[in-house]
């Protein structure tokens, strides 16, 4: 009897024809594996129609034979029953790692702390903070009106003493598959409660009110938006961003007037330039509300008073082509960060009747080339400096008339940054800090006594983690053209040896100036404990060492993003970090490009890789300005209506370089709403893969018909989609 089923033969005769799930309780895992692979192997792939579908521009044909998988509506028959096929084929071939999946997912969760709140802060005359319940998805809102009850250790599932519970999400989720809570805002007198609800996911919102005092919501309900608001100092006056239906873009900005309808509302501003998204927020003082309208390179600041809610938004500085700047208010004062003859950016300061004259400001941190000013806070005392050098982020303290100084760290890879402030008068400091090695820990610090800091909350681990089994690194490597490219290293110090023997797991991202910090994340733990190694390759098009690093990523140098991932893969595999027969690869949305790309010009060097919501028919998209999220990515990638970035996108659009060569396995993940990369450009790409691709690996593509770009909602049920990529990963790896 092999040692695998231990159990009698009429047992074994069940389980051949038992349900799965008997199956998997009688313990013939192997049995049911090769038969599940059996299966498996036999279903054929689905085959998409080819129609074809002729483009023509800068005397280039190209003809997409899966053009017609585009729905906008999502209700083709025809096109619902191919992705139908494909999630039923994806099923049938995931069935054997099925188990190990389910056996992930217990396991990522079981490391969460079933309470978790947040660190409560003051604002005004409360405490607010959130908090889970044990086995719910959602947190409670809360406030109390005394920090002592705030910090209270209960962690009953029973409301805390003296604790108002503002808003309860699992209540307003239920009977929703997908719930997503947009922004949440408390009244200038802390008397009503505003928030955002998409349940589509689609990222367009609809804002309910609430009555703080009675616990009633309000009749207003406001349709079409981004999910957040601005309250006026009135209590009575509200902006909100409405988004176009077709593009998704916020363009509009609208006044309403608690007790009146949707359709009395004022529009106040509308933005004109599609490349550019509008935004809204409030001065730390309060004394002003802020609208800022960004492009990729361009910026501009426009303010309203907050006490006179009847008036208009004023630029601060009208924009200027190529010129960002973002401001802080501290008295009559602005605190500019600006790239103003400055890369890395420099801190001036300007009165407001001054701003609209950039040679009246006065400078207050020079630029330097080897430090980025990415953040700061302004306090009545104290000017604090989120800053990046070399790829490591420093705080730096400012005492108005005082000696500065940097908090300290020790860790070889980290980030640090700036926590909820909520109060320009305060003599606290809250900032939060992580390391691949370090669960996020938030820290506040007593600036009248400085140095003086209290760990206020570290996350919470279940189970038998130490942080001191494993160990983080931090290499440079070298590119082909000499470039020095930064990597986070992590491993199990007891399970890695540096003899090329371990799985290499290595991921990316590399656009709109985005860093993929080197923070902590509880799911890796599954990772590293059966010895793999996790790696980051902060490529060129993120931001971790600076301005330039994203200017290097983006538009016609964009081929530094695909070259920095494979020399970085290359340089691992070689210094003895990996197996070269062992390396997996993933990223997400422009990530998802990442590794299209990737195994286009290196599909030799993985053996596995997990492309999520990939953007990869970038050529298509960029000319369609009808896509949701289009025009505004032009300084991202190039405008293809022009032929150099026409012909230098087309050089690495993932969908159209596809050839007839071997590819890695592929997990490729979508969402049928998804509202940043719509879901036919993932259907389009595996059904080109699956007719060229000259292998037998898996390609599998899994749509979520019910997410959208973020994937599954709720705090437990998002780790459905980790454990299934790792599930992938590991099985094939023989990791199970």
């Amino acid at each position: 009897m092999p040692k695998y089923c231990q159990i009698s033969l009429i047992t074994i005769a069940n389980c051949i024809f038992a349900p799965l799930v008997l199956i998997l309780s009688l313990g013939c895992t192997n049995i049911v594996s090769k038969t599940l692979m059996t299966k498996a192997n036999s279903l054929k792939p689905p085959v998409a129609d080819k129609i074809p579908f002729e483009m023509n521009l800068h005397g280039v044909k190209r003809v997409d034979d899966y053009f017609w998988l585009r729905d906008d509506a999502r209700q083709e028959p025809k096109i619902l029953a191919h992705l139908t096929a494909e999630n039923n084929y994806k099923d049938v071939q995931f069935a054997p790692y099925q188990p190990l999946q389910e056996s992930l997912f217990k396991e990522l969760v079981a490391r969460l702390d079933k309470d978790e709140s947040s660190v409560p802060y003051q604002w005004h005359k409360h405490w607010y903070s959130r908090r889970y319940q044990q086995g719910f998805e959602y947190p409670l809102v809360i406030r109390t009106a005394d920090q002592r009850d705030s910090e209270s250790n209960d962690s009953s599932p029973h409301l805390h003493q003296h604790e108002q519970v503002l808003l309860d999400v699992n209540v307003r989720a239920e009977g929703h598959d997908f719930y997503g809570l947009g922004g949440v805002s408390v009244s200038h007198d802390e008397s009503k409660l505003a928030f955002g609800e998409d349940i589509l996911s689609r990222r367009i919102y609809k804002l309910f009110f609430k009555d703080l005092d009675s616990g009633n919501l309000l009749d207003d309900v406001l349709d079409g938006t981004d999910g957040s608001l601005v309250w006026a100092n009135d209590n009575q006056h509200v902006f909100y961003i409405k988004k176009d239906p077709q593009t998704l873009l916020g363009n509009q900005v609208f006044r309403h007037q608690l007790g009146t309808e949707q359709s009395k509302d004022v529009l106040v501003y509308e933005e004109q330039d599609d490349t550019y998204y509008i935004s809204l927020g409030k001065s730390l003082d309060e004394t002003r509300i802020v609208l800022f309208h960004e492009s990729t390179i361009t910026s501009e600041v426009s303010v309203l008073d907050a006490d006179s809610p009847l008036t208009l938004f004023k630029p601060l500085l009208p924009r200027e082509e190529g010129h960002e700047y973002s401001v802080a208010k501290l008295g009559s004062d602005y605190y500019i960060l600006t790239n103003w003859q400055a890369d890395n950016f420099r801190l001036m300061k300007a009165s407001e009747d001054q701003m609209s004259d950039k040679s009246l400001w006065q400078q207050v941190i020079a630029a330097d080339d080897d430090t980025r000013i990415e953040d700061v806070l302004l306090l009545d005392k104290y000017l604090i400096v989120q800053t990046r050098t070399k790829g490591i982020s420093q705080i730096e303290v400012r005492p108005f008339g005082g000696q500065s100084y940097q908090l300290a760290f020790d860790d070889p890879a980290y980030v640090v940054g700036l926590d909820m402030n909520a109060s320009q008068s305060s003599d606290k400091l809250r900032i939060y800090y992580s390391s691949p090695t370090t669960p996020e820990s938030i820290y506040e610090y007593d600036l009248s006594q400085p140095m003086d800091r209290r760990l206020l909350k570290q996350e919470k681990i279940l189970g038998d983690f130490d942080s001191k089994l494993y160990q983080a690194e931090r290499l440079f490597i070298s590119a082909r053209d000499g470039v020095k490219v930064p990597v986070t290293l992590v491993y199990r110090k007891d399970k890695f040896a540096k003899d090329g023997a371990n799985p290499l797991y290595q991921y990316g991202y590399g656009a709109y100036g985005h860093t993929i910090e080197p923070d902590f994340d509880s799911s890796v733990i599954s990772l590293l404990d059966r010895g793999v190694v996790y790696a980051i390759a902060h490529v060129r098009g993120g931001e971790m060492l600076g301005r330039p690093w994203y200017d290097a990523g983006r538009m016609l140098n964009k081929q530094h993003s695909f070259d920095d991932f494979i020399d970085v893969t290359k340089a691992l595999v070689a210094q003895g970090y990996g197996d070269n027969n062992k390396v997996v690869a993933a990223g997400g949305s422009a990530g998802g490009l990442l590794m299209g790309g990737v195994i286009n010009q290196a599909p030799d060097l993985y053996f596995a890789v997990a492309a999520h919501v990939p953007f990869v028919d970038i050529v298509t998209t960029m000319l369609d300005e009808t896509i949701p999220l289009t025009t505004n990515e032009y300084d991202e990638w190039g405008n293809p209506n022009e032929k150099a970035y026409f012909d230098y996108m087309l050089s690495y659009s993932p969908y159209d370089q596809i050839s007839r060569q071997a590819y890695p396995h592929l997990l490729v993940t979508t969402g049928l709403h998804d509202s940043q990369v719509q879901y036919f450009e993932p259907a389009k790409w595996v059904a080109k893969l699956r007719d060229y691709k000259t292998d037998d690996n898996q390609l599998l593509f899994h749509i979520d018909m019910e997410a959208g770009h973020g994937g599954k909602s709720g705090r437990y049920r998002r780790y459905q989609d980790t454990a299934q990529e790792y599930a992938f990963f590991l099985g094939l790896l023989g990791l199970n």
